[in-house]
C-alpha cells in the first residue's frame, strides 16, 4: 500500500493539495471501515483549516458518489430538475415548489433530510401528515417520478454512503461549516440521484449556516463549480435568511401553511421565493410555463395531493395539534422583527427539532408569529404562539425569544428575499 491515511492527514494539515489517488482512496477507505473515526475527522479538520480547490473538491465529491450506487431514472418524457436549500428557519418551499413544477411539466426526484438543531427539516414535516412514509426503494421512486411526476423522499442508504457517515462525524467535531465540505456533500447526492439540473436555494444570515452574502456566495460559486464539472447544469440563488420565511417554523404548522399556499393564498414572501425558485428550475428546463398561473389553476394542489397519498399519506386527514398553546406578547410597542435564528431555536426547543440524529420530533411543535415582519405592534399585544406537547419546555424557547429583540422602536421593512444569483 502506497497511501496511508496519517501521509493525506499530514498532506492537508501542511497546507498541500490532496492528490486524486489520495482523495479517493481515503474515501473509499473510510466508507470501507478501513480508515479510523478519528483519523477522518482529523482530515475533515485540516480540510476545515486549509481547504480544498475547486478540482479537489469535485474530486471529493465524485469519490463520495462512486462510494454507492447511482440512481437509474426512468425515462418520463420530461425534463429532470431538482432543488435543493441549504436549510432555514420557517422553509417549507419545497412542500409548494414541487408538486407545482411538477405540474409544470418538469420531473422532480426531491430526495431530503430531516432537521438538526435550529433549521427544519422536510422529511419532518411530512411525517406529519398521517400515513406519510420517507423511506422508499429506488424502484419506488423511480415508479412514482414516472407515475406522479414528483417524490419527495428520504435518501437511499446506497446513494453516497460515505457521506452519510462522514456527515455524522463533522457533526459532532466541529467541522460542519466547511465549505468544500459542505459542497461536496449536497453535490454528491444530487450527482448520485441522477438529476439533469440543479437550482440552489443558498441561505444567507441569522438562521442559516452562511451568515454573510460573500460566505454564501463561495459556496454557492463552489456547488456550481461541481455541478458544470459533473455535466448538470446547476445554478444557485442567494436568499434572505435573516428573519424567517412565512408565519410558521415546525413541522405540522409549515404542512398546513404550505396547503394554503397551494391553495392560493398563504404569506407572500412563501410565495414569491417558491415562484422565483420555479421560474430558474423552468428556464433550466427550458420549458415556458407560468408558475404563476399553474398555482392559481389549483393544478399544483392536486398533484399535492397525488404526491402525497403515493407515499401513503392522507392529503386531507386533520394534521396534529399541539396539546398546549403559549401566547407571548409584544414586550413593547414599535415594529416587529423576528430574529431568524431565535425563532428557529426557539421551535426546536419546543420539540421541533432535534439535538441530535436520532432524536425524535414532535409533529405539532413549533412557532406561529401573529404579525408580518415591519409590522407596527402595541406593547402586550400577542405577538407568537409557542405550540409544543411539553409545557416544560416553553421556558427555554422564551429564553431563545428573549436573547434578541423582537420590537424595534425604529421602522422595519422584510430583506429582499434574493440577493444574487451565481451559475448560467
Amino acid at each position: 500500500m502506497t497511501t496511508t491515511a496519517v501521509d493525506v492527514i499530514a498532506a492537508k494539515r501542511d497546507g498541500h493539495r490532496l492528490t486524486d489517488d489520495q482523495i479517493d482512496w481515503v474515501v473509499a477507505a473510510h466508507s470501507r471501515g478501513e480508515v479510523a473515526d478519528e483519523q477522518m475527522a482529523a482530515l475533515a479538520m485540516a480540510i476545515l483549516l486549509n481547504g480544498m480547490d475547486a478540482a479537489e473538491t469535485a474530486r471529493w465529491t465524485l469519490a463520495m458518489v462512486e462510494s454507492g450506487e447511482r440512481l437509474v431514472l426512468p425515462d418520463v418524457g420530461r425534463p429532470v430538475v431538482d432543488k435543493h436549500s441549504t436549510g432555514g428557519v420557517g422553509d417549507k418551499i419545497t412542500l409548494v415548489l414541487t408538486p407545482l413544477v411538477a405540474a409544470c411539466g418538469i420531473a422532480v426526484p426531491q430526495l431530503s433530510g430531516r432537521g438538526l438543531g435550529h433549521t427544519g427539516g422536510t422529511l419532518d414535516k411530512l411525517e406529519a401528515i398521517p400515513g406519510w412514509r420517507a423511506e422508499l426503494s429506488t424502484a419506488e421512486i423511480a415508479a412514482q417520478l414516472a407515475g406522479v411526476g414528483a417524490v419527495v423522499c428520504a435518501t437511499t442508504p446506497t446513494l453516497a454512503p460515505a457521506d452519510r457517515r462522514l456527515y455524522a462525524l463533522r457533526d459532532v467535531t466541529g467541522t460542519v461549516p466547511s465549505i468544500p465540505l459542505i459542497a461536496s456533500s449536497i453535490m454528491s447526492k444530487k450527482i448520485a440521484e441522477g438529476t439533469g439540473a440543479l437550482v440552489l436555494d443558498v441561505k444567507v444570515g441569522s438562521g442559516a449556516f452562511m451568515p454573510t452574502v460573500d460566505a454564501a456566495r463561495e459556496l454557492a460559486t463552489r456547488m456550481v463549480e461541481i455541478g458544470a464539472m459533473h455535466g448538470i447544469p446547476t445554478r444557485a440563488l442567494l436568499t434572505d435568511m435573516s428573519v424567517p420565511l412565512g408565519r410558521t417554523a415546525g413541522n405540522a404548522l409549515e404542512v398546513a401553511e404550505a396547503v394554503e399556499v397551494l391553495r392560493g393564498g398563504g404569506p407572500p414572501d412563501v410565495r414569491a421565493l417558491t415562484l422565483a425558485l420555479a421560474r430558474e428550475m423552468l428556464d433550466l428546463a427550458g420549458i415556458a410555463a407560468d408558475p404563476e398561473a399553474v398555482l392559481a389553476s389549483g393544478q399544483a394542489h392536486a398533484l399535492w395531493e397525488r404526491m402525497v397519498a403515493a407515499q401513503g399519506g392522507d392529503p386531507r386527514a386533520s394534521l396534529p395539534v399541539a396539546r398546549h398553546v403559549t401566547t407571548v406578547a409584544a414586550p413593547g410597542s414599535g415594529a416587529f422583527c423576528p430574529d431568524a435564528s431565535a425563532v428557529g431555536t426557539a421551535a426546536w426547543r419546543l420539540g421541533a427539532g432535534r439535538a441530535r440524529k436520532e432524536d425524535s420530533v414532535q409533529a405539532a411543535a413549533g412557532v406561529r408569529w401573529l404579525h408580518e415582519v415591519g409590522a407596527e405592534v402595541r406593547a402586550g399585544e400577542p405577538l407568537l404562539e409557542l405550540h409544543t406537547d411539553t409545557p416544560e419546555a416553553v421556558a427555554g424557547a422564551r429564553l431563545a425569544l428573549d436573547a434578541v429583540p423582537l420590537v424595534s422602536a425604529e421602522p422595519v421593512s422584510r430583506p429582499d428575499l434574493v440577493l444574487g444569483s451565481i451559475g448560467p
